[in-house]
């Protein structure tokens, strides 16, 4: 019988006082539909919402559903109306409920999957069962744990950058100058990987002078130590010449983001913001409105969005970061080890499962 990861329940926990146990549950074999594709997993890539769902710091927590929500497989079983042939290898969309309206979802039971009440399927089991149109081909460039690690934060990322920031295109955006907060984290890295491969001049910020270091070996053209007071002026004075100014910001952690940038953003420049791990709140400044400056929430995005940025990676050959794998579903201890790595930030990119693969039979991106 297949095996999942789920949350073990703790009864009378209190969000942000408990951290739930992972546990290995039985489930049953589906079998799909003429429209439906059983799936085998051969690699899941944890993100922080798995953190928070672990400290009841998200909504919608399901103790049954297999969590996580990144996850590169390989089809087992194709129904009879499906056009995707046994073997081919696929990555999950990571969310449920939203086709391609660029405004947001058209489903008000929209959902991000991987432990959730509204959506039955996760990443984190040895086998799904999907419809087709929750899956996209993986790029032949990749192995799994690459596969893995893209699609969550790769859609995040390319909504905050292409449909949000006002970048647009590798056409629109050569030459523009992007700042990209928190390098490090999986959504900022491959932001980064789009905006250089867009031909951008990409600037980020770290806590970790090394990050920094790894992110210009990758093509950033400078970065600067956010923890440092005046960082902002240390940015301005890496600005090319002939433009010293930012286009966009794509930043998750929030926080004084806006003061700190408004003066280096051009007027009518863009913020996108996915997230805000700073804290809940951040200030807006009137200097921003004099500027015409526009804040932009953004979250994931819809499958339109996804298959669009899947082709990208595909044509520029991009690979997202892994910073380290743990190998077999049943390695809780080692499991625990990347959630570890998440909470202390010791990441630089994703941290993946290898799932163990059936004697004889290939995890490599030509199966």
């Amino acid at each position: 019988m297949p095996r999942a990861l789920t949350l073990k329940q703790i009864e009378g926990a209190k969000p942000g006082k408990v951290y739930y146990p992972l546990q290995l549950t039985d489930h049953p074999l589906p079998s799909p539909s003429p429209t439906q594709l059983l799936i085998r997993i051969l690699a899941a890539a944890l993100n922080h919402r798995d953190l928070f769902q672990r400290q009841h710091l998200y909504p919608g927590i399901s103790f049954t559903h297999p969590i996580l929500a990144d996850g590169c497989g390989v089809v087992v079983e194709a129904g009879s109306a499906t056009s995707l042939s046994v073997g081919s290898r696929v990555l999950l969309y990571p969310a449920h409920g939203w086709e391609s309206d660029p405004a947001g979802p058209e489903s008000e039971a929209f959902s991000v999957v991987g432990g959730a009440t509204l959506v039955p399927w996760g990443a984190g089991a040895e086998v799904v069962c999907v419809e087709e149109s929750e899956v996209v081909v993986c790029p032949e460039h990749l192995s799994a744990a690459e596969g893995a690690a893209l699609p969550l934060v790769g859609l995040t990322g390319w909504r905050a950058l292409v449909s949000k920031s006002g970048i647009g295109s590798a056409e629109k955006g050569k030459g523009m100058n992007v700042l990209v907060t928190g390098i490090g984290g999986g959504v900022a890295l491959q932001t980064m990987q789009f905006a250089v491969a867009m031909g951008c001049n990409v600037f980020v910020t770290s806590g970790d002078e090394e990050k920094i270091a790894r992110a210009k070996g990758m093509g950033a053209k400078g970065g600067v130590v956010y923890k440092e007071a005046g960082w902002e002026k240390r940015l301005g004075a890496m600005l090319p010449g002939d433009r010293p100014w930012l286009d966009a910001v794509v930043d998750g952690a929030g926080g004084e983001v806006v003061g700190k940038t408004v003066r280096l953003l051009k007027a009518g420049g863009v913020i996108a913001q996915y997230g805000m791990t700073v804290g809940p709140r951040m200030d807006w400044v009137m200097q921003a409105v004099l500027r015409n400056v526009e804040l932009r929430g953004t979250t994931m995005g819809s499958k339109r969005e996804f298959g669009e940025m899947v082709e990208f990676v595909r044509v520029n050959k991009i690979r997202p970061v892994v910073s380290r794998t743990v190998r077999g579903i049943d390695n809780l201890e080692g499991i625990d080890g990347l959630f570890e790595d998440m909470k202390a930030g010791r990441q630089f990119g994703k941290l993946v499962i290898e799932f163990e693969s059936p004697a004889g039979e290939s995890s490599s991106p030509k199966l």
